[in-house]
């Protein structure tokens, strides 16, 4: 299942650990990275190895790391996450994916040295014919293992190795590298629309639908869905947002709000706004959705927020009717942006 306790199943299977690959794994392809995000990188990376594992017959198998590696070695320097565990097996699976092996990153395993890597993980446990990894891709004690000595090392072992050219993108009159690391830049910029070339998706937070302020409705008359989004994910910079919405069932709320006109698995439009809401003096950073023109009793159900673009910054008004008339506007930008996607 994925974030939460909501219910949504995925067919891709998960294991964690290295102890809990199954004995009759069977022959694989493995691709191997911490993917966080699942960027348009990462998608022709998995591309090749899911091709290649069709060819031979064999399963194709993802393998991650949670958390990420530079929580041992730097955990003062940890970055924002772009997906959770759950989102990345979500998006593996859409890319072919068969199962995804999530291994801790610890003390013992960056102390296996580059060679017995390849021979004892790779080929041993995994059953690797082939492995495709990126250009920046390291591996073994103290990262002496790089994407130059990963061919004589699946030579010696007798597994394949495919080492895959990192990707550009050309923007403007500029070319970028697309990574994680550019990503989560544009997502602080609150460039949602410009990570969105760089994902191929729209960025999406996941969380349960909690009680907010209780001011939306009643003394605003936008209620919105207060979303408690996974602690350590990297969250748009503040400000408001076109969005779509969409709600999904929980073990806790398995059906709709039969009173309200909101269905799960439907995207609905949704005006956006991150952070802390300075002209009522709140200092907790909050995802709140106004769904537009829908009403439901949204409690206890998980909502997804798929930012599309980025409206304004957050401003501090002088008086409720100032953020009102300001909240109109912003519900009909976000109607014209939303008109032009899907």
């Amino acid at each position: 299942m994925l974030n939460g306790d909501q219910l949504h199943w995925l067919f891709v299977e998960i294991w964690y650990g290295l102890d809990n690959a199954p004995e009759d794994l069977g022959d694989t392809v493995v691709t191997i990275g911490v993917f966080d995000g699942i960027h348009l990188g990462h998608k022709r990376l998995i591309a090749a190895a899911v091709s290649d594992a069709r060819a031979r017959g064999v399963k194709s198998l993802l393998m991650t790391f949670d958390p990420n590696p530079v929580a041992l070695f730097a955990p003062d320097k940890v970055p924002p996450a772009l997906s959770t565990v759950s989102r990345r097996a979500e998006l593996a699976e859409a890319e072919g994916i068969d199962a995804m092996l999530v291994v801790p990153f610890d003390k013992n395993f960056s102390s296996i040295l580059a060679e017995d890597f390849v021979r004892t993980v790779v080929r041993d446990k995994l059953n690797a014919q082939a492995v495709f990894v990126g250009q920046n891709f390291t591996y073994g004690q103290k990262a002496a293992g790089t994407a130059e000595t990963m061919p004589e090392h699946g030579c010696k072992c007798g597994v394949d190795v495919t080492i895959v050219d990192l990707l550009d993108v050309t923007a403007a009159d500029s070319t970028e590298r697309v990574s994680s690391t550019r990503i989560r830049g544009l997502l602080a910029d609150g460039a949602v629309s410009a990570a969105a070339s760089c994902l191929g998706y729209f960025y999406r937070v996941d969380g349960d639908v909690l009680p907010g302020q209780g001011r939306g409705g009643a003394q605003l008359g936008f209620p919105t869905a207060n979303i408690d989004f996974a602690e350590g994910l990297a969250i748009p910079a503040d400000g408001v947002y076109a969005a779509w919405f969409t709600v999904q069932p929980t073990a806790a709320r398995p059906e709709p709000d039969p009173k309200g006109d909101i269905e799960f698995g439907v995207r609905y439009p949704a005006a956006v706004s991150v952070g802390t809401n300075v002209t009522f003096g709140d200092t907790d950073r909050t995802v709140e959705a106004y769904v537009i023109d829908r009403h439901a009793d949204l409690y206890g159900t998980a909502g997804q927020v798929e930012f599309v673009d980025r409206i304004r910054g957050m401003e501090k008004f002088d008086s409720v009717e100032e953020l009102i008339d300001r909240m109109n506007q912003d519900v009909a930008d976000t109607e014209a942006i939303l008109a032009k996607t899907d």
